[in-house]
């Protein structure tokens, strides 16, 4: 990884030594059509302001960017002027990042979801601009369900039973490729955010209680594990457990899957012109875990922060205004149906006619779960990162749930010195 931030910090380098005029530079995710839409926004801000910027594609691992982050923010390098950072990173990256409020006015702000701003306010400061959030949902092949005379599930067990009539449907008749359902498998922060649905939806808790107990280690958690677990290999290809978002979608866009759990970007390019499964689409909540449990979706997104290395704060600070203005974030939906952080959008027509689900899953959005990043601080990704290793764990068929959890509650005692996070 050291190696991947100094070869990028040359690379940026030497392009504005060569380009001349680039000012600025700006990190974009690149995942689905992320960094075009990053591309034309910045376009359009150049062409209004004459100032260039150079545009840096970073992983789309999740994982594998924040550590890329916090190399190059701890040499203090001046190369990057604005991170695309995660809903869960305002507390950990703070130290490095400019109080936006100087420069963005406050009737601005309150346009924004008040829940995102009070996440990226650390000690007073603004320390990053909601872009787009997210949560947690349910894609389906809307014809395969009618064709079985199915009902979109509305509890795990539903999805499972249901999934697995389908496949095997859909297999005698001659797809050998057709899984039931994909997500996100893979040792990373992706995993998380599914276990943690799994786990909540069964009323298994968050992880981390809001006042800094560690709650893991109980029975729903144990049972919602145990579920996940007997998916692989049935329902769940093999090697789900090397997939991330991109890879489940290229499954189930490709017409090889019944259902997959994903973010709501996936719905515009599953859509598109030349997608195999374009007008087939249905997305619903993500199924609770059982008759007593709830729908739970993990709350994602991203936001724009401002190092406090840049040479032109100003001017960056101007160009994430831009980025997260209401125009930019209605373009961005129509466009690549990424959920506006401004609540007014939700009931704009335009908006809804191109992704319908904004307004059915409207309360999923506003009432998703949180991941535990608030109250374990600086500590979130070793949290995070005990937690997906345990799962994984689990889902490999390398150690029960009822052994990884009490292992992992173990590591989290320790960790959070009980309680003091």
């Amino acid at each position: 990884m050291r190696r991947i931030a100094l070869t990028l910090l040359l690379i940026l380098s030497f392009e504005s030594v060569a380009a001349g005029t680039a000012s600025l530079s700006i990190s974009c995710g690149a995942l689905g059509v992320e960094l075009s839409l990053c591309q034309q926004g910045v376009d359009a801000w150049s062409s209004k302001t004459g100032i260039d910027v150079n545009i840096v594609a970073t992983p789309n691992s999740a994982t594998e960017r924040f550590a890329l982050y916090q190399q190059i923010l701890a040499s203090r390098s001046a190369d990057i002027d604005i991170f695309q950072i995660d809903v869960v990173w305002p507390g950990t990256l703070a130290p490095h990042l400019v109080d936006l409020s100087q420069y963005i006015p406050e009737d601005i702000t309150a346009q924004h979801f008040s829940t995102l701003i009070t996440n990226n306010t650390v000690d007073g400061a603004l320390v990053a601009m909601p872009w787009f959030t997210v949560a947690g949902v349910l894609y389906y092949r809307k014809d395969l369900l009618h064709k079985y005379g199915e009902s979109p599930p509305q509890t795990w067990q539903q999805l499972t039973d249901t999934a697995a009539r389908i496949q095997e449907a859909e297999r005698l008749a001659g797809n050998l490729r057709m899984y039931g359902f994909v997500f996100q498998a893979k040792g990373y922060e992706g995993l998380t955010c599914d276990a943690l649905e799994w786990v909540d939806s069964f009323g298994g808790g968050t992880l981390v209680s809001s006042d800094g107990e560690v709650t893991i280690n109980n029975p729903k958690a144990v049972q919602a594990l145990e579920m996940a677990s007997r998916w692989i290999g049935n329902i769940a290809p093999q090697g789900v457990l090397n997939y991330d978002e991109e890879q489940s979608r290229g499954v189930f866009q490709s017409g090889n899957a019944v259902f997959m759990r994903n973010w709501p970007y996936a719905w515009a390019l599953g859509n598109a012109e030349d997608s195999p499964v374009r007008g087939k689409i249905g997305v619903i909540a993500l199924p609770r875990g059982g008759e007593h449990g709830h729908h739970s979706g993990v709350l994602g997104g991203w936001q724009l922060a401002v190092s406090k290395y840049s040479k032109h704060p100003r001017q960056a600070a101007d160009l994430v205004r831009y980025l997260t203005s209401y125009p930019e974030q209605k373009r961005r939906a129509l466009i690549g149906s990424y959920n506006p952080t401004i609540s007014v959008l939700y009931q704009d027509a335009e908006v809804l006619a191109a992704a319908p689900f904004f307004g059915t899953l409207y309360a999923s959005f506003q009432n998703a779960v949180a991941r535990p990043s608030r109250i374990t601080g600086d500590k979130y990704a070793r949290v995070s990162a005990e937690f997906y290793y345990a799962v994984h764990g689990v889902l490999g068929g390398k150690t029960t749930a009822a052994k990884a959890l009490a292992q992992l509650q173990r590591k989290l005692e320790r960790l959070s010195r009980g309680g003091q996070w």
